[in-house]
């Protein structure tokens, strides 16, 4: 990989993805909406001379191919907002899709496990059957069809799939709702069950394997799994995170019933209903075919990525991105 870009480099994924991309020496590309969002993140990295800044409109391939230039890698990081998940997701890839093939660019797309459905396997590998039984579950299959789509003869496209995750850049995610709260010391809410041992990943963790797929050549046209290092229920995660910032605010659980309430007047809360069922059923990852084909899962343990997405977090006083 002589040089990629990140679109999205400033959301949840696309910041640490930009951040070991630089690390590495490889030129990249910072794609987003926003030059003052761009211009913190390349100010956040030290300012390296290997990082461009471009802003432009993911949804239209003419804006990325005019970007991309000579990058080798498209790094798809861009992000839909929970409730728009339905309208958006699909056309936004199909835009991508066609400025890969256009460039012949290979395509690295970071996804989840919405399109598995139910656990029927203890860990899940790449081959767990897709059965999904939501709309959004149903919408990521249909957006695995198009990336893998026998229409693109040059792109060359694979999906790396997280299970829920946080670190600071991770404003979208659920966990991280909780984490600002608890550094800003002020009370706040967990989704589901506290007690239930569920799966995240550290997102420099994640963005440090993502590359390192990226970089092999044979791993195109598949999926691939990043597991976390091990299970973790909501309640030691919030003493990590408390004895992190001195602080230890209320944490409240929120159950079905709760979310449904706030979904009358929050639309993203709305939609994390239907997918609630993860929080109760936790999908384990196996990163059988990682170790197998890349080499050794390596992760930063759980009690020191939540101290330091803490950390981050009291340090720039809100979410980065």
């Amino acid at each position: 990989m002589k040089k990629a870009i990140v679109l999205g480099a400033t959301g949840g994924v696309g910041n640490p993805l930009t951040a070991e991309l630089v690390s590495r020496g490889i030129e990249t590309i910072a794609f987003g909406r926003s030059m003052s969002k761009l211009e913190a993140l390349k100010q956040e990295l030290g300012n390296p001379s290997l990082l461009h800044l471009v802003t432009g409109n993911a949804f239209n391939s003419e804006d990325i191919i005019k970007a991309a230039g000579e990058a080798d890698v498209i790094f798809h990081c861009a992000n839909i907002p929970y409730h728009e998940m339905q309208a958006k997701l699909l056309p936004l890839g199909e835009a991508v899709m066609i400025a890969a093939e256009h460039l012949g660019a290979k395509v690295v797309i970071a996804d989840g496990i919405y399109p598995y459905g139910r656990r029927t396997m203890d860990k899940a590998t790449e081959e767990h059957p897709k059965q999904p039984h939501t709309r959004k579950g149903k919408v990521r299959l249909a957006y695995e069809e198009l990336i893998f789509s026998p229409r693109w003869s040059r792109a060359k496209p694979l999906i790396v799939r997280l299970p829920d995750y946080y670190g600071p850049s991770a404003q979208a995610s659920y966990l991280n709702v909780t984490m600002e709260a608890i550094a800003a010391g002020k009370p706040t809410a967990f989704i589901g069950n506290m007690k239930t041992p569920r799966e995240y990943v550290y997102l420099p963790d994640a963005a440090r394997m993502i590359v390192e797929i990226a970089e092999h050549d044979e791993s195109y046209g598949q999926n691939w799994h990043i597991p976390g290092p091990r299970l973790i229920s909501g309640r030691e995660i919030v003493q990590i995170a408390q004895k992190a910032s001195g602080k230890r605010k209320m944490v409240i659980p929120m159950g079905r019933l709760t979310l449904s309430l706030a979904g009358l007047f929050n639309p993203v809360m709305k939609e994390v209903v239907e997918m609630f069922y993860l929080t109760e059923e936790p999908f384990v990852l196996s990163g059988e075919k990682y170790e197998r084909k890349i080499g050794p899962l390596t992760w930063t343990p759980h009690e020191l990525a939540i101290a330091e997405t803490i950390r981050s977090l009291m340090d720039h006083g809100n979410p980065k991105g």
